[in-house]
């Protein structure tokens, strides 16, 4: 169905003017990021096209700009405004605090889970916080396969001095899954740890993650000790 055949009350963008945008379904509201159709296809078609293509609407998160422009009537700038909707939704859930208070292994993997989500290569963050554990900064530092090469020390410590942070939290992933920490994995958090020290900024925590769980060396060494 065209959209001019849709009651003029009932059309997405019309729907979203008038009542509250909750009310809409997903794909009234891809409908309207992607703005119109082609002469083959309308827009809503288009939009259901996309939700068949993805399969799940939290497939959404891992969409790439190239697989929008498959879909025939989809361009970079109709991909770009959907790619940019959904990058504006990841950030908003990230940032919904004023302040982040990272002073758990918990609340830390809940709030760093987004950034790794579809990664298929390693990635090394690091959180800069203050002395309540409140979130000032939070860089990627480089991805790869972690090794004391790929991380130096002194770069991590660098950003610390640069945003006057009381401690560093720092989080990687294991795209495997398997969030046990390797031999290497081990050696280069003694050594954070112990250099943070000495120079005054310590290392709070060290969290490998997966997509629905988590390994933290500082819970773990509790533990021990």
């Amino acid at each position: 169905m065209k959209v001019k055949e849709i009651p003029k009350s009932e059309r997405p963008r019309e729907k979203l003017i008038t009542k509250e945008a909750k009310e809409l379904s997903t794909s009234e509201l891809l409908a309207i990021l992607i703005s119109s159709g082609t002469k083959e296809k309308s827009v809503i078609e288009l939009s259901f096209e996309l939700l068949n293509k993805v399969g799940k609407i939290s497939n959404l998160e891992y969409v790439t700009l190239e697989e929008l422009k498959k879909i025939k009537g989809i361009g970079e700038a109709k991909a770009a405004n959907i790619l940019a909707a959904i990058e504006l939704g990841k950030r908003i859930f990230l940032y919904k605090e004023d302040k982040i208070k990272l002073d758990t292994p918990e609340k830390i993997f809940l709030y760093s889970r987004y950034l790794f989500h579809g990664k298929k290569q390693e990635h090394f963050y690091c959180f800069y916080v203050d002395a309540k554990k409140n979130l000032i900064h939070s860089k990627l530092l480089f991805k790869g396969t972690m090794n004391r090469s790929s991380v130096h020390p002194r770069e991590i410590l660098k950003e610390a001095y640069k945003m006057s942070a009381s401690a560093i939290i720092c989080v990687h992933n294991h795209p495997s899954g398997n969030v046990l920490p390797s031999q290497k994995d081990i050696e280069f958090t003694k050594d954070l740890v112990e250099i943070g020290r000495f120079q005054g900024i310590p290392v709070l925590d060290h969290l490998i993650v997966s997509e629905h769980k988590y390994y933290s060396f500082g819970k773990n060494n509790s533990k021990e000790n």
